[in-house]
């Protein structure tokens, strides 16, 4: 129903000469903080400044050139000082939403915003001879959400893992394996075995020594390649078994290494363009006069560095897939370096770079509120949290189940464990800090993952029990909690649209509870089941929520269940 209020407020604006982008007028557009103001309101003070008159004024002019208005859409349309206010028919309302979701079932709530555009999303990105860490987690989550509500917003979406594999860290775990290493170890548990011999040569008296074997790599020593290539092989293949357990799919799994050779031919970009100087031996881009201090392209010693392979990356990228906007989800740590990034490659003279941006999180606390700890072995793996998470999700199932087969009870257990990580972090602002909580997170009961999934589960339950409806329904006199969901099922698209400009999951993970919410007050307050006249519809109401607590949940990555 906003995007008829946006097409009546754009036409009179056009009649009163005034001259709004759309995506600014359709951002003005508010939600009343109560029932009594309205169901949208356009508040005139952004006005005042392009017309030259008071907002009241203004708000009086718009409802003047909005003219008669159709009485099945609105009951009323009113001026409140300087605020239009759209009050809905609230039969209509409730007939219209209902009908649009039970006919664009999966399709509902998506407006078209990213249609015929090109994105690329980098996310996750973990390195590889190491086990999934929490530090990883969060782009993990936070990507997938976006990638999932632009291709959900029909952008033509490429998921990219940017693994790293190559590097001085290499040339250590090369060194430490021919000195710690153990042959039948690396075969039963290969990433640990690493991550071993990994925290073991992390020591300052073997730094020489990992810079001198990664040099053995740069310089294509066959052996030292042959042994990396395996560290490479069966990081990826247990990598991908993770990101199988929780749903998570990549059109392509790049590397660092794919990036080597390439990198030099950035090099001698850069030299040409004259962006390159020595200090101290290494090569440089200085970015000192543009506030973005100096960027290390080579060392000293003629070894690359991630930033000239990331350059070299962005330009294959943009060759390959002629992107309209390449997004990287990495940490706020991060933010220096990519302004670098982008800046270097505009100063190379690819005008594309522009659409390039960083999308930043903020750090996982430990319940402390304090960085969780990586040194001295003490990263903390996802495949630990999924199993305590399990554990925990897989108590509160049986409190509520009877019978249950230990299949259903494992699957349903790793969906609910799924949902209470994933929503856990993204019903924040992913530009702030998450205390990683997870017996908060794995309540059945709050604003929480199991708390949605046990709603949907509540209105798979009232289907399954009533009989087979026709599509036809007559809406009654509403009930006011009738209204309330009907209006809050009404505003999923505005929800998408916000997550989708916002570049932010959380605006769909807060509507999620919202919905929630709605929908166990409706419950409560209205017996669906026998309400006689109101059945059919009260039944309809209960499969549309359904149907957008599903496309919901599905952009924040979690998977429905039926039964809790």
């Amino acid at each position: 129903m906003k995007e008829l209020v946006f097409k009546i407020l754009r036409k009179a604006l056009q009649d009163l000469k005034v001259k709004i982008p759309d995506e600014k007028l359709e951002s003005l557009i508010e939600l009343p903080p109560s029932q009594d103001m309205g169901d949208y309101a356009l508040p005139c003070f952004s006005l005042s400044p392009i017309m030259k008159l008071d907002a009241h004024e203004i708000a009086l002019q718009v409802r003047e050139k909005i003219g008669n208005i159709e009485e099945t859409d609105f009951s009323s349309i009113d001026v409140t000082g300087p605020y239009v206010n759209f009050f809905l028919n609230r039969k209509s309302l409730a007939r219209q939403t209902v009908w649009d979701i039970i006919n664009k079932k999966a399709s509902y709530g998506s407006s078209g915003l990213g249609k015929k555009k090109k994105v690329v999303f980098e996310f996750s990105s973990p390195n590889v001879a190491k086990p999934f860490g929490i530090g990883h987690l969060r782009s993990t989550i936070i990507g997938n959400s976006l990638a999932s509500i632009f291709e959900f917003e029909s952008a033509k979406v490429t998921r990219l893992n940017y693994l790293g594999d190559w590097g001085t860290q290499f040339g250590r775990l090369l060194f430490g394996f021919k000195k710690f290493g153990n042959e039948k170890l690396l075969e039963k548990d290969p990433l640990k075995q690493l991550y071993s011999i990994y925290v073991k040569t992390s020591k300052k008296m073997y730094d020489e020594k990992a810079r001198e074997w990664f040099r053995k790599m740069e310089a294509g020593d066959k052996s030292s390649l042959l042994l990396w290539k395996v560290f490479r092989d069966v990081s990826i293949a247990k990598l991908k078994k993770v990101y199988k357990q929780l749903g998570i799919t990549f059109d392509s799994y790049e590397g660092e290494s794919d990036y080597n050779k390439k990198a030099k031919l950035v090099l001698q970009q850069l030299d040409k363009k004259k962006l390159l100087k020595k200090s101290s031996g290494a090569l440089v881009v200085d970015l000192e006069k543009l506030g973005l201090g100096v960027a290390l392209m080579e060392k000293s010693d003629g070894a690359t560095l991630y930033a000239t392979r990331d350059l070299a990356a962005a330009i294959a990228r943009y060759d390959k897939y002629k992107f309209d906007f390449m997004f990287y989800e990495v940490g706020q740590e991060q933010k220096l370096y990519f302004e670098q990034l982008f800046k270097i490659l505009g100063l190379m003279g690819y005008q594309w770079s522009k659409d390039c941006f960083h999308i930043s999180h903020g750090l996982y606390l430990d319940s402390k509120g304090k960085k969780f700890s990586t040194r001295k072995g003490k990263t903390v793996f996802l495949e630990d949290i999924l199993e305590k998470t399990k554990t925990l999700a897989a108590k509160e199932i049986k409190k509520r189940t009877k019978k249950i087969s230990k299949a259903d009870l494992e699957e349903r257990s790793l969906r609910v464990a799924i949902a209470a990580i994933f929503y856990g972090d993204l019903k924040n602002n992913r530009r702030n800090d998450v205390v990683f909580d997870l017996k908060r997170f794995v309540s059945f009961e709050g604003d929480t993952g199991p708390y949605l999934l046990y709603s949907y589960a509540r209105a798979s339950s009232i289907l399954r029990k009533s009989k087979p409806q026709m599509r036809k329904f007559e809406v009654p006199e509403l009930h006011d909690k009738e209204l309330s969901l009907a209006k809050k099922l009404s505003q999923f698209p505005d929800a998408v649209a916000n997550a989708y400009r916002s570049l932010n999951p959380a605006a769909i993970a807060n509507y999620s509870s919202e919905l929630a919410q709605s929908f166990n007050e409706f419950y409560h307050a209205c017996p669906v089941l026998g309400s006689e006249e109101k059945e059919t519809f009260r039944l309809a109401l209960v499969e549309s929520f359904r149907q957008v607590m599903k496309n919901a949940l599905t952009l924040l990555g979690i998977t429905t269940v039926e039964e809790m």
